[in-house]
């Protein structure tokens, strides 16, 4: 007789947690989501707790996007960037609001090995978690994030407890050979926001650049319909030139600039004509600002708009 839909909508936000985090995009988790709902509400007899059970529906979802995305994100027009997100939903993790986690697909990882929350839907780990193959990155965001145990990620993706292990182990392998070895603290992050916030609006290369690390990445995500730099900017002198030079041209245009919480950090919001069109964010190390990520791709900026629009209208 098929699941009902307000069991479905009861895991909703931890699902869409886990398909965000396999894709990098939200519009195609969104997709997800409704697949796995249609062949939920279809099924013959679902379990009568279902979490476990929609979580794995969803997994496998996710690695035929992951495997079919690949050869249409080479072909993608500049630099591809996962598509950016209000903090607010993809941070709840917890198991135990949702049931998801009960029973078999709930355990420890090894201290040191899981990622905290921020981190797990920060855009500089999402840019490397496309660096992996569909499966690593599933093993790795069920274990790591979501805290599977072997057996039942074995199951998501039709492995042997082995090789799953196998696949955890290379992926977080390829991570920290690519990852900084520190984050910078909260208070760290917070002094650079401020700085920058000052910097940014002056339009000055020169403050700007104490703030970014010295191998510092800029990174542009136009997808060939808004204004972009195609390939990635790095180093101090020519990220903070090019940082300052993107500001000036968006006070002569008449940007408005607003704040929020995007992907667990700090971003700012350019908005023309009522409209958001830019989106920028970075990711901080005790050494400066390490990543500065700049979305204008309409396309990846339009739920945003829309989620946003709907918070500031909201008591």
């Amino acid at each position: 007789m098929g699941l009902a839909a307000e069991h479905f909508t009861e895991h909703r936000r931890t699902l869409f947690g886990i398909a965000y985090r396999m894709l990098g995009s939200a519009a195609e988790a969104e997709d997800v989501l409704q697949d796995a709902y249609l062949r939920a509400a279809s099924a013959k007899e679902p379990p009568d707790a279902p979490g476990p059970w929609l979580a794995v529906i969803v997994t496998r979802l996710c690695l035929d996007v992951l495997r079919s995305a690949r050869a249409r994100r080479e072909a993608y027009v500049g630099t591809w960037l996962p598509e950016p997100v209000l903090t607010a939903e993809v941070l709840d993790i917890d198991p135990a609001p949702s049931g998801l986690h009960a029973g078999s697909l709930h355990a420890p990882s090894p201290p040191g090995a899981r990622l905290d929350a921020a981190e797990s839907v920060s855009m500089a780990l999402l840019v490397l978690l496309e660096t992996l193959s569909p499966l690593e990155r599933a093993a790795l965001v069920l274990r790591d994030v979501f805290d599977w145990e072997f057996d039942a990620i074995a199951t998501a993706l039709e492995r042997s407890p082995a090789t799953c292990r196998q696949l955890v182990h290379r992926a977080r392998q390829h991570l920290a050979a690519r990852q900084p070895r520190f984050r910078a603290t909260e208070a760290e992050q917070q002094r650079l926001f401020h700085a920058f916030l000052q910097a940014l609006a002056a339009g000055d290369a020169e403050a700007l650049a104490p703030l970014l690390a010295a191998d510092v990445v800029a990174m542009s995500d136009g997808g060939g319909k808004a204004r972009a730099a195609l390939r990635d900017i790095t180093g101090r002198d020519r990220v903070s030139r090019f940082l300052a030079g993107t500001a000036r041209k968006g006070a002569a245009e008449g940007f408005a600039v607003t704040l929020a919480s995007l992907n667990g950090g700090p971003a700012f919001l350019g908005h023309l004509g009522g409209q958001l069109v830019v989106a920028l964010g970075f990711e901080v190390t005790p050494e400066g600002a390490s990543l500065v990520w700049m979305m204008r791709n309409p396309d990846k900026l339009s739920r945003l708009h829309e989620r946003l629009a709907a918070a500031a209208a909201s008591p």
